[in-house]
Parts: C-alpha cells; structure tokens; sequence
C-alpha cells in the first residue's frame, strides 16, 4: 500500500520540516564531535602526553575537565560566564606558552647534551688517534731496528744482500764515537758484554765499502727491482732526515738504473746502441765533477733552454734528467768519505785501546817480576821499573828447596834443523825478552793479533746468542697461575743428517709450559672439595721454540705426532725445522686437540720463533 497517497500535505509538511530539523541537528552534532576531538588532539599535543601513554595513567586525560565546584564557585562571586571563559583563556595561553618553553628548554638541553656527546667522542678519538699514531711510531722503529740487525748478521755470516751493504754505509756514516764514549763510561761495569759490544761495534770492518751508487752496476733486472723495493721500504720506516737524504738518493740513482736495465730488455739493438752511445757522452761530461759543478752546469743548460739560441731540446733535456742523478751520486760520494773517516777513526780507537790494555798487562807483569831472578849485568833496566800511584812494592822472594826433579831432562839426541840453531846462553836469551818488552812498552799502537778460534764456530757462538736472547724474551713473560715449565724431551736416540759436513748440528733453545687444572667431575665432585682437591691434570701446552738462524728461510718448521706402541696414554710431538737445528721431540698427554682460536690454539712461525699452543679436549659422559 502507497503511504504517500494515504498521507495529507499537512502531515508531509510536518514530516519534512522533521526530516531537515533531524538533519541539521546531525551536522550540527557531528561539527561539535570534529570540534572536541579537534581540541583533543590540540591538547594532547600540546601536553606531549596522550591517553594511552602519560605518567598519570589518566585514560581521560585527552577529554576536557569540567569543574562544576568551580563554576558554582565563581557564580557566588558575582563573576559571569564571559569573564570565567576569559579567565580559563588566559590561564590556558599561559600554560601552552609555559609547555612550549619547556619543550624548547628541553630540546636545547637535548642539543647541548649532543654537543657534548660529540665533542667527548671527538677527544677520545684524538686522544686514541695519537696513541695509535705512537703505537705505529714504534712499530715503525722496531721494524727499522729488525732490518738493521738482520742485515748485521747477514754481512757477519757472508751472505750479505746489496741492502745490506747500503745499511753498513749509512750506519758507518752516522757513528757519534763521542757519544758512545760516554754511554760506555756511563754503562755500570758488569751489565754488557765487552766483547759482544765490541763485535757489534765493528760489524762490517772485514767488508771493503765502496761508494753506495757503484753497487747497481753488476745487478740484474730483477735484483735491482728487489733493492728498489727495499729502499722504499728503508724511506717508509726512516725519520731522520740526514738518513731519509742517503736513501733518497739512492733511490734516484735506482730509477735510472732501472730504466736503463729495462731499455736494454726491450729496445732494439740499433736504438740501444745510440741511446749507450748519448749515455757515454753524457757521462764523459759529468764524471768528476763535484756536487757545486754540478749545479752550475744545471743553471746553465736552464739559461740556454730558456734563451732563444738553436739547440738540441731533446739532448738538453735527457742532460738535465742526468743531472739529477750526478748530483745524486755526488752526495753519496761526499756521505762516502764520511764513512771512511769513520772507519778509519774506529780503527785508531781500537787500537788505542788494545795498545793501551797492553802496555798495562806488560808493565804489570814486569812490576810483579821478581828482582833476584834478573842478570846483574842489566841494572840499567832497573832503573826503568814502573811506579803506579807511587806505591813501594816489595817482592819477598822465599828459596825453595832443591830436588832432582826440577832439572830439566838431559837432551840425548838432536836432529839436524836443532844442531843449526845458534847457541846462546841463559843470560843473552834473558836480555833478548827485556829488550822486546821494552820495544813493546815504546810501542805507540799494538795490532790485533787474530783469534784462533775458526770463524765457523764463531758464527755458531753468535747465533747461540742470538736465541739466547730470544729465550730471554720469552722467559721475561713469566707463568701464569696454573702453568709450569715443561722440559720433558723425548729420547731421539743418534740421528745424522745429510748437512752435517757443511752446517754442524745443534739442539735449538725452547721455553715451553704446560697448563694444569682441575678436573671436577661427578666422581671429583663426589669424593673432593676446594680445600683438599683432586690431582691436577694436563690440560694443554705451549712451545716456543727459537730457530733465529735458519738456512732455508722460506721453509717454516714442522712438527707431527708420533703415537707411543708402549703407552697409549702418552705421545711424542716430534718438531722438524732443517739446517743447522737438530729435530727435538716431546712426550706429551695422548688426548685429541682443540683446533679452535677461541679456545687457545696458536700455530705460528714468525721472526725465528715457532709458537705451537693448544688445549686439551675435555671427555664429557652423557647418561
């Protein structure tokens, strides 16, 4: 059925003014709800809380209050409403402005708090930047010191390389023997080594040194590029400035070198013999002349480039590129001279000091030499007796009694070479020695007279102190709590090798430790506690043996475990390294090893030493 039909106009009327009163009523309701949530939101950010998330755990704290005490309050006195929302309007602008003078309070201390953070970061880097600078700085010197020891016992040993040659140069450019008077005075007696000191003073006295550039001439291409890359090496590590000027030049002359070696490797034999033959000229012209010359020479080849008189650029230009290397060998031929007045100044100390050790023994012993037993007919050498400090010795000869077995045994035969030999008596023989002691006395210098010891086991005592030092290293460390010095060597029984004839054979010097512990098992937990524990057991070792002076440097020592037939519960750890070392063995703990780093291990050969530390697997029983 049709409503509309059914309904009058008055009622439709009615029905519609309903309809749009309901309609705007609805709008109107729903601006009001945009409004209050509007304010919401307004308040809410304005107080940097919300509802869910506030110190208060207040859930309407999003929703205005309504002080109904309040209104009824301000009612009584007499003030309207206009005035009260104004009122509320202000207290509410105050409080906004002081929240905002909060946050931006709080937002400058947030800053200043970064600013802080960040300039306290930027210290600890600098102040961690310039340790490490430090900690590279000695790193740098140790590695400097490493390549000069290292080319020391090379050139000791025969074996020198051509950078060790250029290190012996430039440490016999650079001895200050004032200074190393003094240390050695102001060194307490007892505490070095006089003849240790001695050697590695004069380190390098039985190699001839010639100038430093005269060594790239019998060098191949690939020596040169070796030395080329040790001498950047030397530049990198270098800081001083007179040195880094040594070995700037010889880098200089290096780069020719170099270029001329790789010129002859690729061009042409045409092109090789004209550019010897400019090479030739050029060399005619600069030999000979001295460093100031030299750069004379330059300043004019620069005029005459520069002028407008016809030249030849191109021969002008290769001459001025010479230039730089003549005045590169020049500095090194005055550093040169340097060295060997250096060398020959060492060479008068030493024997100003042996002739001055002598000349004290000798009058020592003829000052202890008794005066009864001289000929009487040389009262004239008495008179020359030596006084020290003007001390009156006297020499109290007490006879002895005679025996037959103090005569020599009579002669019975005399071969021909004796029967020769010129017969003099007791006395002319007696004054033969005095004169020679006086000769001796007047003598200004003594010379070394040479050790009788062979020079091959005299590089064996020298590198037996190299690892001595080594074992000093290592030692200095100490133990730890639960280490103790291990020493336990396995019997190798005689071994030969087949280097024998040439190296002889020697132990090398270790300072190994074992780590012990507890083991607090069920049973241990059971039957002991921590003051009466169980037995300590092996839980890991730590080898450091010392190779300083291997043969073959590029093969690094081994070692392989030998399992023992007898006794399953131990083993031998056998170490192999070459010549001139002996293999050494071990009996260890037959247990399987932890392979990790986190667990300790440590399998390295580096600077002579060969580390080996491991742990012990440890056997849990699972029920």
């Amino acid at each position: 059925m049709n409503l509309s039909k059914r309904e009058t106009s008055k009622e439709r009327r009615a029905r519609k003014t309903a309809d749009k009163a309901a309609r705007k009523l609805e709008r109107r309701s729903e601006r009001k709800s945009m409004r209050e949530e509007a304010d919401r939101r307004a308040a809410a950010e304005l107080s940097m809380y919300s509802a869910i998330d506030n110190p208060f755990h207040d859930a309407n704290l999003s929703s205005q209050f309504d002080w109904s005490k309040k209104r009824e309050r301000e009612r009584k006195m007499g003030l309207g409403a206009e005035e009260a929302s104004r009122r509320d309007a202000e207290r509410r602008a105050e409080a906004a402005e002081e929240l905002e003078r909060l946050a931006r309070r709080r937002a400058e201390r947030e800053k200043e708090l970064e600013l802080r953070e960040a300039e306290s970061n930027r210290m600890a880097q600098m102040a961690e930047s310039a340790q490490m600078a430090e900690w590279i700085a000695k790193e740098d010197d140790f590695q400097l010191e490493q390549a000069q020891k290292r080319a020391e016992i090379r050139v000791r040993e025969k074996r020198a390389k051509p950078i060790d040659l250029l290190a012996l140069n430039l440490k016999w450019g650079h001895r200050d023997f004032e200074a190393e008077e003094d240390m050695k005075k102001n060194t307490l007696k007892g505490l070095i080594n006089e003849d240790a000191e001695e050697e590695d003073d004069g380190a390098g006295m039985e190699v001839d040194l010639d100038e430093p550039y005269t060594i790239f001439d019998n060098l191949t291409l690939e020596e040169t590029q070796g030395l080329a890359e040790d001498i950047k090496m030397h530049i990198a590590l270098e800081k001083s400035e007179s040195k880094l000027e040594f070995w700037r030049c010889l880098q200089c002359v290096c780069d020719d070198a170099l270029g001329q070696l790789v010129n002859e490797r690729n061009l042409a034999q045409d092109a090789l013999r004209a550019a010897a033959t400019i090479r030739d000229q050029i060399t005619r012209l600069l030999e000979g002349k001295t460093y100031d010359q030299l750069i004379a020479l330059e300043t004019n080849i620069k005029t005459k480039l520069a002028g407008n008189e016809p030249v030849d650029p191109e021969y002008w230009e290769g001459l001025l590129t010479q230039l730089k290397v003549w005045k590169a060998k020049a500095k090194l031929r005055v550093m040169h001279e340097v060295v060997l007045r250096n060398r020959l100044e060492y060479l008068r100390r030493r024997q100003r000091d042996e002739a001055v050790k002598v000349q004290t023994e000798l009058a020592n012993s003829l000052l202890h030499q008794p005066t009864t037993s001289r000929p009487t007919h040389h009262s004239n050498y008495d008179n020359h007796e030596v006084e020290e400090d003007d001390a009156q010795i006297v020499v109290e000869e007490i006879p002895e009694e005679y025996e037959s077995s103090m005569e020599p045994p009579l002669a019975q035969h005399l071969t021909a070479e004796e029967q020769k030999l010129d017969l003099i008596s007791a006395i002319e023989d007696w004054g033969q020695i005095i004169n020679a002691r006086q000769m001796v006395l007047s003598t200004r210098f003594v010379p070394k007279t040479k050790n009788g010891t062979d020079s091959k086991d005299q590089d064996i005592l020298d590198r037996d102190a190299l690892a001595e030092k080594l074992y000093a290293q290592e030692a200095e460390k100490g133990l730890g709590e639960e280490e103790e010095m291990f020493e336990l060597e396995a019997e190798m029984g005689r071994q030969s090798y087949n280097w024998e004839d040439k190296y002889r054979p020697r132990k090398p010097r270790y300072f190994n430790k074992v780590h012990t512990g507890y083991e607090w098992n069920k049973y241990n937990q059971t039957h002991y506690n921590t003051d009466n524990p169980p037995p300590k057991v092996v839980q890991g070792y730590k080898f450091n043996i010392f190779y300083p002076d291997l043969i073959d440097k590029n093969r690094a020592p081994t070692y392989k475990i030998i399992k023992n037939r007898e006794n399953e519960d131990v083993a031998t750890l056998l170490f192999k390294a070459g010549p001139p070392y002996e293999d050494i063995a071990f009996t260890i703990v037959n247990k399987d090893w932890e392979h990790s780093h986190k667990r300790g291990f440590r399998s390295s050969f580096d600077r002579g030493v060969l580390q080996l530390h491991f742990t012990l697997k440890r056997i849990h029983y699972r029920k």
